[in-house]
């Protein structure tokens, strides 16, 4: 999805997106079981580290962890229980100014586990909408924000004599 935002506008929404967090910016009655996703950066939730975790639903344990990411740019997690599964997120910078937001989930289907292949189709077709949803929720919200804080950089300089 093509963001007309700068990849350290959108970055801060990727840090702060779960379950019983921000939200996921997505369908909340499903996602975040009612609760509305967050319209604003959150400054205690802008911390990210690898080991943390990343709250798909509700309970302690439910979700994925951070195992890596490279700040504005890339962010992975993984799941601990089925260590092939992946999430990943990526920030690329496209030469207009704008921003490619990707993100792609990898999940084995295993002949050992006969609960993945009923489980994993169905997680397909219902992720499909809820993450189309989320990529327009956090596109939204960081072109919202980008045009709220202006770009410094091409402001004109106004000399002190010009301001007496």
């Amino acid at each position: 999805m093509t963001v007309s935002a700068r990849p350290e506008d959108i970055w801060p929404w990727l840090v702060q997106i779960g379950f019983g967090r921000a939200g996921w910016y997505s369908y909340d009655l499903f996602d975040n079981l009612g609760r509305h996703s967050a319209e604003r950066i959150m400054p205690e939730l802008q911390r990210v580290e690898p080991g943390d975790l990343v709250p798909i639903g509700p309970g302690k344990s439910s979700g994925m962890w951070v195992k890596a990411y490279e700040r504005n740019r890339w962010m992975l997690w993984w799941n601990k229980r089925i260590e092939q599964t992946t999430w990943a997120w990526a920030l690329y910078l496209r030469p207009d100014g704008a921003t490619r937001l990707v993100t792609r989930v990898r999940a084995p289907y295993s002949w050992r586990q006969p609960l993945s292949l009923v489980w994993l189709p169905l997680l397909e077709l219902a992720d499909f909408p809820m993450m189309r949803k989320c990529l327009l929720g956090i596109k939204r919200r960081a072109e919202t924000r980008a045009v709220a804080i202006p770009d410094v950089s091409i402001v004109p300089e106004v000399s002190r004599a010009a301001v007496r």
